[in-house]
Order: structure tokens, then sequence, then C-alpha cells
């Protein structure tokens, strides 16, 4: 009995310490994923930094502090980030040395027509970032503030210039090559690894959403914010997918298929709103919905399905996308006979009824297709895309405008204060200004940033300070140099960690390298360190005051201006070629949408109000491009009907004249040539009664024409307040004759 009761408790000690290694292991994997991962990024950006600046006093370099503070300019917690922004920051360098040469070449020894050249180039180089997306920003923000920092200090020193020029590029290519190295060889993390993680998760949780939302079990208000979240779920994934580009093979082999996944993916978010929309309009209770439910709820419960245990990623979506092309081919079965009674008893209730049916079955293609692409991830054979769909964003031309006078107004204002004094110290000050509207430029909020980077920036005149007095010369050495940088430095990387003050962070680190980092020859000036930081200091408020008051970027005007391209997509989906156009239209309103909602935060009404506009745009522009798509199909019926191809165009003009100009009496003229059109296809329905395929042609081509027309009498809308003022100019008219 003894002997059985050992044998009990060391089996209960071995389960006991299974269950705590398991526990230990999760601890530890949560920590690395969480904080973990942000102490490996503070170690391997302070000792690409130190690096940096050890290689470059080994090479003798004039000023190693410049590559030190190009690690902290460039250094992110994933390869791919450094690796894609070391290529732009490459070339972006390069282009700003050849700007500083040519402007030090054409502007001989005239500071007044040197500075302007120079303003009129950083603010060209800042605007055109803004055309630009991820780490091609970078490269044209480094070609703007590149040629400042080169050319600035010897405006009235020509025969320096070239020298000077060739030492900078030398030490901000020693500072890319380190942040590269260090990233790449330390404790890598991919951004595939990254990748892999955001697909399952956003696979996970898409279905599970659309689960709810089919079922009619999301909360009222609740879909608008659900699929703001989606929108940046886009544009997020787009840029990690160009990250990991740079740092994969297999990711560069497979980046159209990552591509194409990602339209899948709009597509299907595309579909989802659109079922929503209708729902919302028609009720559950409406008798054109009531005798889809049970098809609504089974396809709510496939979508409902989780993975199961042990199961893996492609089983799971490889099982999810049988379930759901079984419910699909059956469906067109069901929907007929569901059918056949409406017929007779309701026969108005038919448009609803057939256009929510078709909605169920493209939402279901759609999901099949993305189920089947995300499977094909895991695949280890490579498959050659055919054709990449390509993400191609949005930008308003008002936004480069702004931005280019914004930058252009704080370096010319600073410049010429620089000449008209001769402050020694102006020519930072310009630097500065130049750097911080470019460093600012895409931030949601650059007012703030920009006086957090002053606060920042103080803070490392005044570190930058002790260290000239008091502690390089007390250092004997490069370990004992290193060694009491490391903490400083440390400190301004973490600050650069946290989103919310982000601006603190990168001010102290960056400044301190340039305003004390040490060089090979450490020139002890602790006033020419204090004026300069009041030079820096002085230009980062100058332009945080200019962003604030003089260039707000919450003025109305250019929040509806950026509105204004939002409604020009469905301009696009009208007129486009139509070749990719539902991949061009969904990425630019994605595109604008996100760049809305950086610009809108804080600001809940605004905010609401710019949502309800990309949601009609993005519901009605599908539309036109489904149906454009549906009559280049059903082409047969133009030759059998001289009226359509006249009634098609006049949908297209009038729908995209109410967007280009939302009004009442073009509310109705497109709701009239909507109902004009419909007309045609109900005539063309009763002829080709026996004829299947071209019967299904034109259900479809009035199910698009129907959805439509309710889309712009949808209550809810941007555009209900206008329907509803037509009504009742409508009714008084008549009620006058």
């Amino acid at each position: 009995m003894s002997r059985q009761s050992s044998i009990h408790r060391a089996f209960n000690s071995r389960r006991r310490a299974e269950i705590i290694w398991r526990a230990a292991r999760r601890a530890l994997r949560d920590w690395r994923a969480s904080d973990g991962a942000i102490w490996l990024h503070l170690l391997k950006t302070v000792t690409a930094g130190l690096l940096a600046m050890g290689v470059a006093m080994l090479l003798d370099l004039p000023q190693p502090r410049i590559a030190m503070t190009t690690v902290f300019v460039l250094m992110q917690p994933l390869s791919g980030m450094v690796f894609a922004k070391s290529v732009y920051r490459i070339v972006g360098t390069a282009v700003g040395m050849i700007a500083a040469l040519v402007l030090g070449a054409v502007f001989v020894q005239q500071p007044e027509l040197y500075i302007l050249g120079m303003t009129g180039w950083v603010a060209a180089c800042t605007a055109a970032a803004m055309r630009n997306r991820h780490f091609r920003w970078y490269g044209f923000v480094l070609a703007g503030y590149t040629a400042a920092l080169i050319g600035i200090p010897l405006v009235m020193q020509p025969n320096g210039l070239f020298l000077a020029a060739l030492g900078r590029g030398a030490e901000v290519a020693v500072g890319i090559l380190c942040s590269g190295m260090v990233s790449a060889v330390v404790m890598p993390r991919q951004s595939g690894s990254l990748l892999d993680r955001t697909l399952r998760s956003r696979y996970l949780n898409f279905t599970a959403f659309a689960s709810v939302v089919l079922a009619g079990r999301l909360e009222r208000g609740a879909f608008e914010g659900r699929f703001a979240g989606l929108v940046d779920d886009v544009v997020g994934f787009e840029a990690t997918r160009a990250f990991s580009f740079f740092e994969d093979p297999t990711m560069r082999a497979r980046s159209g298929l990552l591509s194409r996944l990602n339209s899948e993916f709009m597509d299907a978010c595309a579909r989802l709103h659109a079922l929503r929309q209708l729902l919302k309009r028609l009720h559950w209770s409406d008798a054109a919905i009531a005798p889809l439910a049970p098809y609504f709820s089974e396809l709510a419960a496939l979508l409902a399905q989780r993975p199961r245990r042990n199961e893996s990623e492609r089983a799971y979506a490889l099982r999810l996308a049988d379930g759901l092309e079984a419910f699909q081919r059956i469906l067109p079965r069901h929907v007929r006979e569901t059918r056949r009674p409406l017929e007779r008893a309701l026969p108005d209730a038919l448009p609803d009824f057939d256009t929510s049916a078709e909605l169920i079955y493209r939402f279901t293609t759609e999901i099949v297709r993305y189920s089947r692409t995300w499977a094909s991830l895991t695949e280890t054979r490579f498959i050659q895309e055919p054709r990449a769909a390509r993400y191609v964003p949005r930008t308003s031309w008002y936004v480069v405008a702004f931005t280019f006078l914004r930058t252009a107004v704080v370096v010319a204002a600073l410049g010429w204060f620089w000449v008209e004094t001769d402050w020694p110290s102006g020519g930072l000050a310009m630097i500065a200004a130049a750097l911080t509207c470019a460093l600012t430029s895409s931030a949601p909020s650059a007012s703030r940033m920009a006086v957090q980077m002053a606060v920042g920036a103080a803070f490392a005149a005044v570190t930058g300070y002790l260290f000239i007095c008091y502690v390089y010369p007390n250092v004997d050495g490069f370990p004992l140099l290193c060694a009491t940088l490391a903490p400083v430095l440390a400190l301004g990387a973490f600050l650069a960690t946290r989103p919310r003050i982000a601006g603190f962070g990168v001010g102290f680190a960056v400044f301190f390298c340039l305003l004390a980092g040490p060089d090979n020859v450490i020139v002890y000036a602790p006033d020419l360190l204090i004026n300069n930081g009041i030079a820096v200091v002085t230009a980062m408020l100058v332009a945080s005051l200019a962003f604030m008051v003089v260039f707000p970027p919450h003025m109305n005007w250019l929040v509806e201006r950026m509105c204004v391209s939002l409604r020009s997509q469905v301009v696009l989906a009208c007129h486009g070629e139509l070749e990719g156009l539902g991949q061009r239209f969904q990425s630019g309103t994605h595109d604008l949408m996100h760049q809305l909602r950086l610009l809108l935060t804080g600001r809940h009404q605004a905010h609401r109000r710019a949502l309800r506009w990309m949601l009609v745009t993005l519901e009605v522009g599908h539309a036109v491009v489904d149906l454009r798509n549906e009559a280049q199909a059903a082409a047969w019926l133009g030759t059998r009907d001289a009226r359509w191809p006249a009634a098609l165009a006049r949908v297209q003009e009038d729908i995209a004249a109410l967007f280009e100009h939302p009004d009442g009496a073009l509310l109705e003229r497109a709701l009239t040539s909507v109902r004009a059109a419909t007309w045609i296809g109900q005539e063309a329905l009763a002829t080709v009664a026996h004829e299947r395929e071209r019967r299904h042609d034109v259900q479809r081509l009035l199910s698009h024409l129907h959805f439509i027309r309710s889309a712009l009498l949808d209550r809810d809308a941007p555009l209900g307040p206008l329907g509803r003022r037509v009504r009742r100019t409508s009714g008084r008219s008549l009620k006058t004759q």
C-alpha cells in the first residue's frame, strides 16, 4: 500500500511540475510578446547606436554623432521595417546630397536666394511625401531635410560643400549598415511572423463578426465602429506586407498572393456591409426578408465555427470553405422554392427579396475565395500569381498643397529671421524647422508632436550640457564612454516606443545626439550648446504655433475637401476604366477614410459624419462597379433593347453628379434615372422569362439597380436629409396643383 501511495505522490508531483513548466513557458511567451519585445528593441537600438558611433570614430569620419543619430531615426522593432527604411533612406540621402550641391552651385554666396531655393526644395519633398505611403514617405522626407542638414551650415562656404556632402553620406551609411546588421543578427523579429499572426487574427475576427451581423445580434450603432476597425486593418496589412518584402524571400515570392488576399478581404467587407445595410433598411420582420431568415441563420452558423482542437489553420479554412460552398450550391434551388409563394401573394416584395438573395450568394462567394486564398498561404510549393491586384493609395491634392504651404511658411520665416538678425544658431533653427515639418507631416496631431519634440529637445540640451561639462572630461576610453551614454540613449528609445508620448523620445534621442553627441575631438563649448539648444526648441515651438494657429489641420474646409475626395471615388466607379476598377475603387476609398480617421481623432461628431460618407460611398460605388461588370457580361441586352445603353449611361452620369455636388435636385434626378433603367430591365425580364441564363443576367442587373436606389433613399445615410427635403418639396407641389 505504501508503494502505491509513493507512486501516486510521485505521479502527482510530476504532473504539478509539468503544469508549472507549461505555465512558466506561457508566461515567458506572453512577456516576450509584450514587455520583452520592448526591452529587446531598446537593447538593439542602443547597441546599434553605440556601434555606429564606434565605427565612425574608427574611420575618422568628421561627425560620428551623425551616424548615431541615424540609428535612432532609423531603428524599428521589426527587421523588415529597418531594411525597408534603410533602402529609402539611402535613396533619399543621395538625392538630398545632390540637391544640396546643385543649390550651392547655383546660388554661390547668395544666402537669400539659397534659403529661398532650399525652402522650396524642403516643402516640395515634404508635400511629395504625403502622396506616398510607408517608407517611400521616408525617402522623400530624407531628400528634403538631408539637403538642409548638409547645405545650410555651409551656405557661405561653397568650397567645403562637396566634402561635407561626402562626409555626411559616409556617416549616414555607417548608421544604416549598423542598424540593419544589429536588427538582422541580434534576435531578429521578422515582419513575416507578425504578418502570419495578423492574418490569422483578422480571419477569425472577421468570420465571427460576420456571423454576429448575419444573425442580427449586433448592437445598434456598433457596426460603424467595427467597420472602421476593418478599414484600419486593410491599410495596416498593406504596410506590413511592404515591410516583409524586404526581409524574407518567401514573402517576396508570395507578395502577389498577399496583395490578392487583401483585395479579397476588402471585397468580403464590402459585401458584408452591403448586406447589413439592406437588412437594416428592410428589418427582419419585413415580408421580403422573413422567408430568407433560415438562410441567414445557416450562413451565420457556418461562419461561427471555430478551429477544432489540434486543427491546423489550413484545415480549418478549407473546412469552412467546403461548408460554405455546399451551402452555396443548394442556395439557388432553395431561393427559387421560397420565391414562388411571394410571386403570387406579395409581388411588390420581389425586388427586395431578389436583391437580398443575390447579396447572400455574392457574400458567400467572396468569403469562400478569401478562405481558400488564406489557406493557400500555408502551401510549401509556390504558385505564380498570374496578375497581382495592386493596392492603390489615394491622397487629396488639397492635403498635398496644404502641406507644401505650411512647410514653406515655417521654414522661410525662420530663414528670413536668420538672415535679418545674423543669428549664429539661425542655420540650426532652420534645419530643426525642416526636420520638424518633415517628421510631423503624417502625424495625426502635428502641433502636439512638435511640442513634445520641443520638450524632448530641451531636456536633451540640459542633459548634453551636463555631459559636456561633467561627464566627457572624466571619461577615459571607449568602453566607459559607451557605459555612460547607454542609459541616456535607452531612455530616449523607450519614450519613442510609447505612441502617446513618442514625440518626447524622438526629440530627446535625436537632438541629444546632434547637440551633444561625442566626436573624435570633443569641443568643450557649453555656450554653443546652449545657443544651439535654444535655436532648436524655438524652431519647434514656432512650427507648433504655425500648425496650431495659422495652419490647423482640423480646418473645416480641409476636412470638407477630403470628404469631397472621398465622394469622388463614386465618380471613379462610374467613369473609370473597368479593368481593375474594383480594386482601385476600394483601396482608394479605404485609404482616404484612414486619413480622415487620423485627422478627426477626438472630434466624434465630425468623425461619425465622415465615416457615414465613407460607408455610403463604398455602398453605392461598389454597386455601380457590379452593375457595370454585369452590364458588360450582358451585352446582348443592348442589342435587344436600344434604350438600355443610354439608360445605363444616364444612371452613371447622374450618380456621379450627385456625389460630386450632393443636392436634392440631383438626388431626385439620380433616382429618376435608376427608376427608368429598372423599368427597361423589367420589360426585358418579361421577354426572356424562358431563357434561363439571360433571365439570371437581367435579374442581377435589377438587383444592383434596386440596391442603389435603396442606398440613395437610406434615411440614416448623409443623403437622407436631401431625400426628405425632396419628398417634402414634391408633396407641397402636389398640394399646390
